[in-house]
């Protein structure tokens, strides 16, 4: 399987942290896709024994290469366009989150998707990590019964920002960037999309950064009935011990779990006690194993693209200030 990477603005890296594990996938050409210098791509490549080639032109990238797959981490504000030319070409897609930042952008997504057999995955990182591996696996084997309400949080440190996150044209928005790793946890927990959304986000008090949202709160209706909120934030102060605080509460009827900062909390018929996390899967191997049929893998095309309306109807409902149906 040939493969191509453009650009290396977000999470590119996932490729590296699995890609030991298939063998079969060799990286042929690198583009950085934006001003971004194509160097570090290429150290990495080399260090996992790939001598790719170079180009400018990201399309000329992918009508001379003619890959199976390519990695998509350019600039925010170009991803959907660079997903539609290769979806186009019937090349599959693994693509920095999220894919599209308008409604209108990700529809043109989903006709390239029709022109064609390729799939599109997102890079849902935050799903793989053991801590949510295990609880979603617990949660979908029962552990909860059946699951009512679901609360989520990402609070990330802001730090100073590159100024593309200033603008929303470039940078997209808090709740499709920072939410959509939230709202992918409990998608996942719910085992369904969302049916509808209100949602609300500010931008004051950002430390001079622009547009950009400091802070949204969501409210969801789960298309099973399940009641799901997520808060998003970059309030995390600088001295905090790690970047990022992620947490997940899930209660059902037959108990409740907790994710906290790696560690999981189940409480059930027998008490509380603490569940060791299990990695069994990582993202990269898992996409390439779900495309070569292997097995079945944690994200897929209908999902990726259902996340993405998920974020961006979310975001609109905080821009109209209403409730608004997903679909």
């Amino acid at each position: 399987m040939n493969m191509v990477m453009i650009g290396r603005r977000g999470h590119w890296q996932y490729v590296f942290g699995s890609i030991n594990e298939v063998p079969q996938v060799k990286i042929t050409a690198i583009s950085s896709g934006c001003e971004d210098s194509p160097d570090p791509m290429e150290i990495r490549c080399m260090e996992h024994g790939f001598t790719p080639k170079v180009y400018e032109d990201w399309r000329l990238m992918l009508d001379e290469e003619k890959p199976q797959l390519v990695c998509i981490d350019g600039p925010f504000d170009q991803h959907a366009e660079m997903c539609a030319e290769a979806l186009k070409r019937n090349i599959h897609v693994f693509c920095e989150k999220p894919i599209a930042i308008t409604l209108e952008q990700l529809s043109g997504i989903e006709a390239a998707l029709a022109t064609g057999n390729a799939r599109i995955y997102s890079m849902v990182g935050l799903r793989y990590e053991p801590s949510f591996q295990t609880a979603i696996e617990l949660i979908r084997n029962g552990a909860i019964g059946r699951v009512k309400i679901i609360s989520a949080r990402k609070s990330y440190k802001l730090g100073s920002r590159p100024d593309f996150y200033k603008t929303r044209a470039t940078y997209g928005g808090t709740i499709p960037w920072v939410g959509s790793h939230a709202i992918d946890w409990i998608m996942s927990i719910a085992d369904c999309d969302v049916k509808r959304v209100w949602a609300l986000q500010s931008s004051s008090d950002n430390f001079d950064h622009g547009e950009l949202e400091i802070s949204a709160a969501c409210l969801f209706e789960m298309a099973n009935g399940i009641q799901a909120q997520a808060t998003i934030d970059y309030l995390r102060p600088a001295a905090s011990p790690t970047h990022g605080d992620d947490r997940v509460r899930a209660a059902g009827t037959l108990g409740v779990i907790e994710v906290s900062r790696g560690r999981i909390m189940l409480i059930d018929k027998e008490g509380e006690r603490e569940i060791l996390p299990q990695a069994r899967r990582r993202l990269f191997s898992d996409i390439v194993f779900d495309l070569e049929g292997t097995r079945r893998g944690l994200i897929d095309t209908r999902q990726t693209v259902e996340l993405t309306r998920a974020c961006l109807t979310a975001q609109r409902a905080a821009d109209e200030n209403r409730i608004i149906d997903v679909r």
